[in-house]
Order: C-alpha cells, then sequence, then structure tokens
C-alpha cells in the first residue's frame, strides 16, 4: 500500500510538470512570436494577435499531458489488482503447501499407529497363547484335582466302616457313582482256589450269578494272573456276563483273594477314562483288605486285639 500511494503521488507531480511544461511551451511560443512582429511592421500597421487561438493552442496542450497520467493511473490500478491476485496465489499456495505438509505428517502417524497396532496384536496373540496354556494347566490341575478327590472319597468310603455289608455296600456305591458301572459282581475265592463264589451283585439275574472255574472264564484269568482284563477297543456299556467290560482282581500283599466283574456301564459311559482305571487299581489295593479287615473283625466279637498285639511292631 505505501508503495502504491508513493507512485501516485509520484504521478501526480509528474502530471502537474507536465502541465506546466506544456504552459511554458505555450508562452514560449506566444513570446517568440511577439517578437518576431517587432521586427516586422509597426505595431499600428500589423493585425493584433488572435487570444483565442492561442488560447485554444494552450488549452490542447493540456489534455496531453492528462491522457498521461490517466494512463499512469490505470497502469497504477492494473498493477494494483495484479498485485492483489498474486498475493491470492501465495495465499493459496501457502495453504496448500500446509495442507501438503500436514498431510504428510497425518501419513506419517498413520504409518506409526500401523506399528503400534501390529506391535499390539502381536503381544495381544502372546497373551492370548499364554492364556490358553495356562486354562489348559488350569483344567489339567483341576481334573487332577478332581480325580484325587474321588480317589479319597473312595478310600475313605472302603475303610470308614468294620462291618462286612457295610464295606460292601460302599464298594458298590464306588462302583456305581465313581465308575459309572449298571451290571456288575464280586466274587470272592472259594477255599482251594479254584473257585470264585459271587457275594454282591447289581443289576444282574440270579441265574446268571454262580460259581466259576478259575480255568474256564475271562473272570478266572483275571484272578490266575493278578492283572485286570478289559478291552481298550470295545465299547464297556455293550458288555455282557460271558464278555465283561473289565475284570479287576482283589489283592492283600499281592495274594488275590477274589475279583469284580463290571460286565457293562452305563448307556453314557462308553470308554475308560484315566481316573477309572486309578479307581480300578484303588479297589484292587483296597477292596479286599476293608473286607477281610471287616469280617475279622466281626470274627473276633467286635473286639480290639490286646496292646500285646502291637508291642512287636518296631522294625
Amino acid at each position: 500500500m505505501d508503495f502504491a500511494g508513493g507512485l501516485r503521488g509520484q504521478l501526480t507531480r509528474g502530471r502537474f510538470r507536465a502541465n506546466r511544461a506544456t504552459v511554458v511551451e505555450a508562452l514560449a511560443k506566444s513570446r517568440v512570436l511577439a517578437m518576431s512582429e517587432d521586427k516586422g511592421p509597426s505595431r499600428s500597421d500589423s493585425q493584433p494577435p488572435d487570444l483565442n487561438r492561442e488560447r485554444e493552442e494552450l488549452l490542447r496542450s493540456f489534455p496531453r499531458g492528462g491522457k498521461l497520467a490517466e494512463e499512469l493511473v490505470m497502469e497504477l490500478d492494473r498493477m494494483r489488482r495484479r498485485i492483489t491476485e498474486l498475493e491470492l496465489d501465495n495465499a493459496r499456495l501457502r495453504a496448500r503447501l500446509e495442507e501438503d505438509d500436514a498431510i504428510r505428517r497425518l501419513v506419517e502417524r498413520i504409518e506409526t499407529l500401523e506399528v503400534e497396532k501390529q506391535e499390539l496384536l502381536r503381544q495381544n496373540q502372546l497373551a492370548t497363547e499364554e492364556s490358553e496354556e495356562f486354562n489348559e494347566r488350569f483344567a489339567q490341575v483341576e481334573s487332577e484335582f478332581a480325580n484325587m478327590a474321588n480317589l479319597f472319597v473312595a478310600s475313605n468310603q472302603l475303610h470308614s466302616s468294620m462291618s462286612p455289608r457295610r464295606v460292601t455296600r460302599r464298594i458298590k456305591e464306588v462302583l456305581a457313582q465313581l465308575v459309572g458301572a449298571e451290571r456288575y459282581c464280586m466274587y470272592l475265592a472259594a477255599p482251594g482256589g479254584e473257585q470264585l463264589v459271587p457275594i454282591a451283585s447289581e443289576g444282574v439275574g440270579s441265574h446268571d450269578l454262580k460259581p466259576l472255574h478259575i480255568d474256564d472264564s475271562r473272570i478266572g484269568e483275571a484272578y490266575r494272573t493278578n492283572a485286570a482284563e478289559f478291552d481298550e477297543k470295545a465299547d464297556p456299556s455293550q458288555g455282557s456276563v460271558e464278555a465283561p467290560a473289565v475284570v479287576i482282581p482283589l489283592s492283600i500283599d499281592e495274594h488275590v483273594v477274589g475279583v469284580i466283574a463290571v460286565f457293562s456301564t452305563l448307556s453314557q459311559k462308553t470308554s475308560f477314562s484315566t481316573i477309572d482305571f486309578e479307581l480300578f487299581k484303588l479297589l484292587g489295593q483296597h477292596a479286599a483288605a476293608a473286607l477281610v479287615s471287616a469280617s475279622l473283625y466281626v470274627q473276633a466279637e467286635q473286639k480290639l486285639p490286646g496292646l500285646e498285639a502291637f508291642l512287636d511292631l518296631s522294625v
């Protein structure tokens, strides 16, 4: 704006100088004309000067300076408009540069966030894997704890009574509730060890319960070998009296005194699990001992042995 004002002032002064020069030029011409007239005939003989013509010539000289000033003012306005346009273009270019810079910073921020996202996803994947591993381990520990609880309950039930009848009932409860047996029978060896006599059963008709010779059946095979008999591939719910699902020998200090034959399990139990085999092992080691201890206690008329029976127990 200062430049434009200064230029306008200069143009105004130039216009004044142009008008002044025109006036001076007109006066000079008038003076020359007067001198030429003095050299000629006398004033009284010559014609008087034409003042109107001089005035017109003087007036005609003024528009040339005004036109020049007007052109300069128009050029000044054109230059001002051009300056305004250039300033607008400059502002647009600055805004575009700022916008491009903002976009560049935004893209850089997006790339940074993408890297952080990938890192968070990786950490989340690791956390998920660790959580799954922890859950799996927790499930295993929970299952082992449940198995130990079942074993503890079974052992406690077997030794909670000194009555043969109650011990037998506890064995049946373990088979039904913890193993899931539906049809089963417990055999004890007859004197001489040649036959197995059924003493307790569940879900089996009386006509199927008869003494078995140890050499004629799968049940006798388990008694003779002191090893459980079962088919890992067979469905235990489809077992029968002739083909029991599992036969468990009952022993005391490696001396076999009987067997438990599970003929079939409940329909929903189609296979034996690890805890089932642990229960079979527990029954094989504790059921016979609990039953024999209860029988001896009854035969002793429920009398505890005297102190002298325990004096020679030191090892």
